[in-house]
């Protein structure tokens, strides 16, 4: 925790992992710091480094303590990372292939493909693939109300990273009953499917913004519509302020529900060596750009500047080595090719 900060202004809710990736050139980078919560982080520190937020997450016994002293010499707030008094498995395995970078729990059919090995690190990774997604259980790795500590009661704004269907449905009323009145969300690939069509309005009803991604929301609407503003129209009027369609490359589509505006933000045409974790690098700095301008439109040019940092190379905090400048460079080509249609 920053000494001339004792309390967050902002939270982020979210997973801290160990990232094992394979590389495009079959060389494995093992065992670095990873995870939704900390590429939010990354994409909010791009623009705000007066107010650093806090970090809601759990993580086992054998997490690092290396890693959270380094993300508190960042100013970040780590009071609410929970230690578990037990190890918790919370590796994650990313292959780059092509164009495509993904996350698996089943590696080996993959690295038989590419002709590639199984490190030593990976070795017993659960296949969290086969594992049934439920609306009534929390994975072990969500927060609870009672691991919010004291100290974050004085923030006002919360990001929610993607989580199960029952995190993401309690935990935005439990932040609005303690203050909190900036709530964003980016849904989980769990629950964006038909099945759950029915349980979505109470769950975006009464947000800041909804940041799903095209391909998850789509598959959301599977035979119901294929117009994605009929989508965000439809989700908007459940009680949600913006819709923010995260595309491809860190580009989006804007739906700001009370006007019935339509904004179309272009990505930067950056290039691209490693996408994976910029979806929530945008929604970090989504976040930061909101709580500076409390204008969506120029929160989601901001969000897809930081995406176009994330995905040049790897690592969460990748973004944050970027020459001076370089961010805001950005974000004006991209604010100057905003189209509102």
């Amino acid at each position: 925790m920053a000494p001339d900060n004792p309390s967050p202004r902002d939270v982020i809710v979210g997973e801290l992992r160990r990232e094992y990736t394979l590389s495009l050139n079959k060389e494995w980078v093992v065992d670095l710091p990873g995870g939704s919560g900390l590429y939010a982080l990354a994409g909010y520190l791009v623009w705000e480094n007066e107010f650093p937020p806090g970090i809601s997450a759990r993580v086992g016994e054998d997490y690092p303590q290396v890693w959270l002293d380094d993300l508190s010499e960042k100013g970040v707030d780590t009071s609410g990372v929970v230690i578990l008094p037990h190890p918790l498995d919370l590796r994650s395995c990313i292959i780059q292939e092509g164009s495509s970078t993904w996350q698996t729990s089943n590696p080996l059919p993959h690295l038989t493909r590419l002709g590639a090995s199984l490190p030593p690190g990976l070795v017993g990774l659960p296949d969290r693939e086969q594992e049934s997604h439920s609306r009534r259980e929390r994975v072990e790795t969500a927060i609870l109300d009672s691991d919010i500590p004291k100290s974050y009661l004085a923030a006002t704004a919360v990001h929610f990273c993607p989580l199960d269907y029952l995190s993401h449905n309690l935990l935005p009323a439990v932040f609005r009953q303690r203050g909190f009145t900036t709530l964003t969300l980016d849904p989980g690939e769990s629950y964006l499917d038909p099945s759950f069509f029915g349980d979505i309005p109470a769950l975006v009803t009464g947000l800041t913004a909804f940041l799903p991604a095209e391909e998850g929301l789509r598959k959301l609407y599977k035979g119901i519509s294929t117009d994605l503003w009929e989508m965000a129209a439809d989700l908007g009027h459940y009680g949600c302020e913006f819709v923010v369609i995260r595309r491809a490359g860190g580009g989006c589509c804007l739906y700001v529900t009370a006007l019935e505006e339509r904004w179309e933000i272009p990505a930067y045409q950056a290039r691209v060596r490693n996408p994976y974790g910029s979806g929530d690098t945008f929604c970090g700095g989504f976040l930061a750009g909101y709580r500076e301008s409390f204008d969506p439109l120029e929160a989601a040019c901001r969000a897809s500047a930081a995406a176009s940092l994330a995905v040049e190379g790897n690592g969460a905090f990748y973004p944050l080595d970027a020459l001076p400048g370089l961010a805001g460079a950005r974000h004006e080509v991209i604010r100057d090719m905003v189209r509102q249609v």
